[in-house]
């Protein structure tokens, strides 16, 4: 039997040495020390040897089993070794390829021109209020001074679900609310920005878009107030030396009512392309909050009044950064995005 191990013993370590590959050192591994491997048959049979024999038997069983073991790793180790080198050899880096551009990602113009707006007016003391997307008819219109048979209706082509339920066309339905939540309080000072929807779809509208509306309501507003306002705001978005100009206009929601012009800020007022030679560019819709929408929101007319004005993000945007096509904005083409 002692003959057997030795024999044994050299065999297992002369496989091991010549095996080729991890696969091949696993299998030798298997045959020589698994369960039913030669060395462990081996080990079972010691039960039936006479207490004499079993001792030199089980020394030399050890020593063949350690060595075999220690064979095993070594050779694990060499063909490691040469896998990872044939690996590195397989995947050496070429220094003189050109590298890998990696695109950064940067804030989209329009977040960017709403966080503009944001700070000019919180800074002249108003809040930022909001409201759901998915509104009311009550509030988007009838709340507005628009009742059913309103022909203003007519001019935001809206995205319904069923008779009472549509995707809002304004931010404004957020100041009814907010009036509704704060009467009595006075007085009532904020900005509402958000997503509005309209069936529109062409090189300056978007079917979704979005809005800055903004309302004062409070004791004795007047419409200087609006005008001062106004002014202020439009300096910080467009330069210090800007002005403004008001023209009368109709909105239901606001009486009187104004679209507001700001100085052109390619030619200074001169007259150019993009002003179309008036040297006026209309920037935003304004006007003393009409008195049934003050009642509507559980204000009296009598004693409070206010004023409200609304701008398009968009056409902002378009304005101060010479953008052509308001599709643009939502393309997600990174060509253009980065530009800003």
């Amino acid at each position: 039997m002692l003959n057997k191990l030795a024999s044994l013993k050299e065999e297992a370590v002369a496989a091991v040495v010549d095996c080729a590959d991890l696969e091949q050192l696993q299998e030798i591994k298997i045959a020589y020390l698994g369960k039913k491997g030669t060395i462990t048959t081996i080990a079972k049979m010691m039960g039936g040897l006479s207490a004499q024999e079993r001792p030199k038997l089980g020394a030399a069983l050890n020593q063949t089993k350690q060595t075999v073991e220690k064979a095993v790793g070594q050779r694990l180790m060499q063909l490691q070794a040469a896998g990872l080198t044939s690996r590195l050899a397989a995947e050496t880096i070429d220094i003189s390829l050109p590298g890998k551009s990696f695109v950064q990602g940067n804030q989209h113009i329009l977040s960017r021109v709403v966080e503009e707006i944001e700070d000019i007016f919180l800074g002249m003391g108003y809040s930022i209020a909001e409201g759901p997307e998915v509104e009311l008819d009550y509030y988007n219109f009838e709340a507005l001074n628009l009742p059913p048979e309103h022909p203003a209706r007519d001019m935001q082509d809206s995205f319904y679900f069923g008779e009472s339920l549509l995707l809002r066309t304004q931010t404004s339905p957020v100041q009814v609310r907010t009036m509704e939540q704060l009467r009595p309080q006075l007085p009532v000072k904020v900005i509402c920005p958000g997503r509005v929807y309209r069936r529109d779809d062409d090189a300056t509208h978007s079917p979704m878009f979005h809005q800055v509306e903004g309302l004062l309501v409070d004791n004795d507003v007047s419409f200087a107030d609006l005008k001062g306002t106004l002014l202020v705001f439009a300096r910080r978005m467009f330069g210090e030396e800007r002005e403004i100009r008001l023209r009368p206009s109709y909105f239901p929601f606001t009486e009187p009512s104004a679209e507001v012009d700001v100085s052109c800020f390619v030619c200074g007022g001169k007259g150019c392309r993009l002003c179309k030679g008036s040297g006026w560019i209309e920037i935003l819709g304004s006007g003393m909050v009409h008195p049934k929408v003050l009642s509507a929101s559980g204000y009296d007319p009598e004693q409070v009044n206010g004023f409200a004005f609304g701008m398009g993000v968009e056409r902002v945007a378009m304005l101060k950064y010479a953008i052509n096509d308001i599709r643009l904005l939502f393309d997600n083409d990174l060509r253009f995005i980065s530009q800003f």
